[in-house]
């Protein structure tokens, strides 16, 4: 369904942004994986077709660097990232940074983020690191499948002062599994946070900005 996405109604807008966890693993650019290499493929066709593409490092592909950016035509973005438009202001970002309740998982994601803990894990043998990442996707899917599995939101507090910071902007992200539309009221002001939807085999969700209006679009595996 993605990669249709890619070859289809992503092309009709300018540009698209991929806000983290795009893989559900990623354990370096040199890994030579065929189901990676045919996502990455897919991206470089759509952007050698005229659609920029830009893509946020999540929690599961935080080791995405420059030589996978290079291969597939995107450009990787800081996270967060204020995009001013000339018709509104947004702010996006995977989200996680924000879910500060779950103390274990900002431990670990100090952890993984800090380049001497990535490059030491780069310079492991790239069978280890393969056999590293399925394990990781069994585990997650394993996860996935207990109902019981609940993720952590983002700490309410925390989220206003980073709307103050950011200029009151419209909040885009991800990463919670809790799509929906909140309304924040900050130093009396307004303010929308959109979360994003997961994709399944099912059904997917993209935003669209119009220039006027953020909308959700629903895509389905034969759209």
């Amino acid at each position: 369904m993605f990669l249709r996405f890619l070859a289809g109604r992503a092309r009709q807008a300018e540009a698209l942004y991929i806000l983290g966890d795009l893989f559900e693993v990623w354990v370096g650019d040199d890994i030579d994986d065929p189901y990676h290499n045919r996502i990455t493929a897919a991206l470089r066709a759509a952007g050698d077709a005229g659609l920029k593409i830009f893509v946020m490092h999540g929690n599961r592909d935080f080791a995405l660097g420059e030589q996978f950016a290079a291969a597939a035509g995107i450009t990787l973005l800081p996270d967060p990232y204020d995009l001013t438009l000339p018709e509104w202001s947004f702010v996006l970002s995977h989200g996680d940074a924000l879910c500060l309740d779950d103390h274990a998982y900002q431990a670990y994601r100090a952890k993984v983020r800090d380049p001497e803990w990535q490059r030491k894990m780069r310079a492991k043998p790239r069978v280890l690191r393969s056999l590293l990442g399925r394990y990781i996707r069994w585990r997650s899917a394993r996860r996935k499948r207990d109902h019981r599995t609940v993720y952590a939101d983002l700490q309410p507090a925390a989220t206003d002062d980073f709307l103050r910071d950011h200029a009151y902007a419209t909040f885009i992200h991800g990463h919670t599994h809790r799509a929906a539309t909140h309304d924040h009221f900050v130093d009396g002001i307004h303010v929308e946070r959109w979360v994003l939807a997961d994709w399944h085999e099912d059904r997917g969700e993209a935003l669209l900005w119009d220039g006027e209006t953020l909308t959700r679009e629903t895509l389905l595996p034969e759209s």
